[in-house]
């Protein structure tokens, strides 16, 4: 008979080597991908390319006098903040009125920003009388990123330009969780932008080049491989000492090891691809080179198909960010609530300008890259780029700026404005691009419906 001590060391050992394993870097981020499979699937178009789709939040809503179209279905000018998209009208649709309920305060008090990046892809309110505890909803990225991530060798792709908070009050006393992160992974998961273009770069590539990357995920996917082995052969053994409770909770824990098995197969499936891009040295010093650095991996991320759901938080809300190479030593936050002034306008515009450039640029590089069918990646891809605030201030959360980006595999209607019905949920946006995916969702957040006509 064994010393009542003896099981307790064996189970010690084993939730220790089980940690080791669950506690290594995410699967995803060492492991690389080739296209899924040549067969139809729902995420692909009716030419079997891939359909992405991405979703772009900007911060302190917009200056929206120099936002909103004149004219509206085929037949309407743009404004004035969309001068470097004029190239591209056939490519885009701005879409007016629709709106986000979940930002207003329901009488929580102030607290616009933190609520406006909660709700931005979840449509679900935050309550600020949570405190620590996190409770929002799953966002539409991740909704997504579930049903068609299987066919990537990364489910879902969340970057950022900003370092990540997760912890501590922000906005008059909200958890800064609210606030730096758009993509949910649960009502209580936030997952973290990435503002590292070299850490996104391995993520897609590898950390080597070539041969030498390729040898590396191997020896990786190995060793992972024959910790899972000792794990579950350990895992067997011990289930027999314990109790019905215990049981239970090893095998729950199981899951988790289960999970990285299927990850481990399908990083088997795949190969890595080629980056027609340099290896970054990390965060460049220019604020312009970082965003454009950080679209340009999300461009490769689409043409090498690493993943078809992307979330890019270009600021988040609330961001006081100066534009010294614009010549503007104020932060944007301050200058958006202008009461009028003419010279912070004018310096909101110029920032707003600035933005739409980078996302301009985005834009002209996916649609020159070439899929095999003949089409671009911006024909087949959907791309919103938008946030949660209208006028940056009046901080309201009806009339969003919104564009729709892409064709949608030829199932948008680009180049038109499309003028809604006041205050239409933006989350009936997200179910209309959801049932292009395939994807089954019966609602994102405050959904009422699908939005008809994009």
């Amino acid at each position: 008979m064994t010393s009542a001590s003896q099981p307790t060391l064996q189970r010690r050992a084993f939730l220790r080597g089980l940690g080791i394993c669950l506690g290594l870097p995410t699967l995803e981020s060492l492991t690389p991908l080739a296209w899924a499979s040549t067969a139809p699937n729902p995420a692909t178009t009716a030419g079997g390319m891939p359909l992405r789709a991405a979703f772009i939040a900007f911060a302190n809503g917009s200056n929206y006098e120099r936002w909103l179209p004149k004219g509206s279905g085929r037949d309407y000018t743009l404004n004035e903040t969309f001068a470097p998209m004029e190239g591209l009208k056939d490519k885009f649709q701005v879409i007016t009125s629709l709106a986000h309920d979940a930002a207003n305060n329901w009488g929580d008090g102030p607290g616009d920003h933190a609520r406006s990046g909660a709700s931005f892809l979840t449509g679900c309110h935050a309550w600020k009388t949570l405190g620590s505890r996190l409770h929002l909803g799953i966002s539409v990225d991740q909704i997504a990123a579930r049903q068609v991530g299987h066919l990537t060798r990364l489910n879902s792709l969340q970057l950022g330009v900003e370092g990540a908070r997760l912890y501590g009050a922000c906005d008059t006393g909200y958890p800064c969780a609210y606030q730096y992160n758009i993509s949910w992974a649960s009502d209580s998961l936030p997952l973290a932008p990435e503002p590292n273009p070299r850490a996104v770069f391995e993520k897609l590539f590898g950390a080597g080049s070539g041969k030498e990357a390729s040898d590396d995920l191997q020896r990786r996917l190995a060793r992972r491989k024959s910790v899972l082995d000792f794990v579950l052969d350990d895992a067997r053994a011990l289930n027999r000492q314990l109790g019905r409770n215990d049981q239970e909770k090893l095998g729950q824990y199981l899951d988790g090891v289960r999970s990285i098995e299927r990850q481990i197969e399908k990083a088997e499936r795949f190969g890595l691809p080629e980056a027609d891009l340099p290896r970054p040295h990390g965060v460049p010093p220019k604020h312009e080179e970082h965003v454009d650095l950080m679209y340009d991996l999300m461009a490769l991320a689409f043409q090498t198909d690493s993943t078809r759901v992307v979330s890019f938080c270009v600021a988040p809300e609330g961001s006081n960010r100066p534009f010294l190479e614009l010549g503007i030593p104020e932060g944007h936050h301050y200058l958006t609530h202008h009461k009028g002034n003419h010279e912070k306008i004018a310096k909101v515009a110029m920032i707003e300008r600035w933005y739409m450039e980078r996302f301009a640029r985005f834009l002209a590089k996916l649609d020159a890259m070439r899929e095999p069918d003949g089409t671009s990646v911006l024909d087949n891809s959907m791309i919103v780029y938008g946030g949660g605030i209208g006028d940056g201030d009046l901080h309201n959360h009806d009339e969003l700026p919104v564009v729709l980006a892409g064709g949608g595999g030829g199932t948008l209607q680009a180049g038109q404005h499309l003028l809604l019905k006041e205050s239409t949920p933006m989350t009936n946006l997200y179910t209309a691009m959801l049932d292009r995916m395939g994807v089954q969702a019966e609602s994102v957040g405050d959904s009422t419906g699908r939005l008809e006509g994009v």
